[in-house]
């Protein structure tokens, strides 16, 4: 576990109870925002899919699920998720839902592989959202657009909570930056993905990295991602490659840039294709998720996560996400956080 412990911490809610409020009133307003900004329908989300349908999130590729029998099913093997990614393009073809409109839901996972840290933990909760897209909309431009309504609500709450909490000021900027991984190498050759991270998002604010998960022209990729969902290798009307990306705000409090959202517009079967033979993944073609999408079976769509309590951490300018949600935390990370003002829940 490593623990970053900024130099004079200044917690602008140091109580529980107002803290708790907070994240309520984080929660609600956003929800409300995202779903108008893009028509999204809430649905109820699984907390476990079974193993050999291929519906869990792969996340980086390497990630182990928490898996257990089910009694009833002949003790079947059951994954806890790790996102609900493939799961909700599914609830979207059953749904029937057209182009234009989603859902939305509040979905609880255990990632047990985290490395723990201020913005790590196995506990996740985010926002997974999907939406039904026409195939003209498989554009850099469309994924443009759909960010800047995720981060006008973004603005919009924070604004509403300042009236709430005038001791948070607003800090966003006026509008959000976009820059292709490529580009961002080839400004900063000499620097590590996450030293690149810092170095745009400090002098922006508020920037979407285009392009996760394909190798870029030093042959490694900005970061990892599972082959099966969001579509990094496509190439795109800017002379690059990938459809996806991660929204990243600047942290004045932990003087970093703060991944709040990884989204992007899905793999279409040919994409699907391409990224599972790059990975040495065809196998993954036999499975349920994978030879629907293979059959036309399901919908084109763009989607993301948006992690909860990393918004409430960000908006309520707090120093760890311990602050936000009740996890595990290591004895010597509770001592330490609460000498420094930092109140785990």
């Amino acid at each position: 576990m490593s623990l970053y412990i900024p130099t004079h911490y200044e917690n602008p809610l140091p109580d529980f109870e107002s803290t708790e409020k907070a994240i309520k009133q984080v929660k609600d307003m956003f929800q409300n925002n995202l779903s108008a900004q893009l028509a999204l329908l809430r649905v109820t989300a699984p907390i476990a899919v079974m193993k050999d349908t291929g519906l869990n999130d792969d996340l980086n590729g390497v990630e182990r699920a928490v898996t257990f029998p089910i009694k009833s099913l002949d003790n079947a093997t059951a994954e806890v998720v790790h996102s609900l990614a493939k799961w909700k393009r599914l609830k979207l073809a059953q749904l029937r839902t057209p182009a234009g409109r989603g859902i939305y839901t509040d979905m609880n996972a255990l990632r047990p592989e985290e490395e723990i840290d201020n913005i790590h933990s196995i506990y996740v909760d985010q926002w997974d959202w999907e939406q039904t897209i026409l195939p003209e909309q498989r554009t850099v431009a469309f994924l443009k657009q759909t960010v800047r309504r995720i981060y006008e609500s973004i603005k919009v709450t924070e604004n509403k909570l300042y009236v709430e909490f005038p001791q948070i000021r607003p800090q966003l900027p006026e509008q959000i930056h976009f820059i292709h991984s490529e580009e961002l190498l080839q400004m900063y050759p000499t620097l590590s993905p996450k030293e690149r991270e810092n170095e745009i998002a400090r002098q922006y604010g508020a920037v979407f990295i285009i392009g996760i998960g394909g190798r870029l022209s030093n042959g490694e990729p900005h970061d990892g991602r599972a082959a099966d969902y969001d579509d990094w290798s496509t190439a795109n009307e800017e002379g690059y490659f990938g459809l996806n990306g991660d929204i990243l705000l600047w942290n004045p409090v932990l003087d970093a840039a703060f991944e709040v959202s990884s989204m992007g517009i899905r793999v279409d079967a040919e994409a699907l294709m391409r990224q599972l033979a790059e990975r040495g993944e065809e196998h993954k073609a036999k499975m349920m998720f994978h030879r629907m999408l293979l059959a036309g079976e399901l919908p084109l769509t763009v989607g993301g996560g948006i992690g909860q309590s990393r918004l409430c951490m960000y908006l309520l300018r707090k120093a760890h996400i311990g602050e936000i949600q009740s996890s595990i935390w290591d004895d010597q990370m509770r001592a330490d956080c609460e000498r420094a003002g930092m109140h785990l829940m």
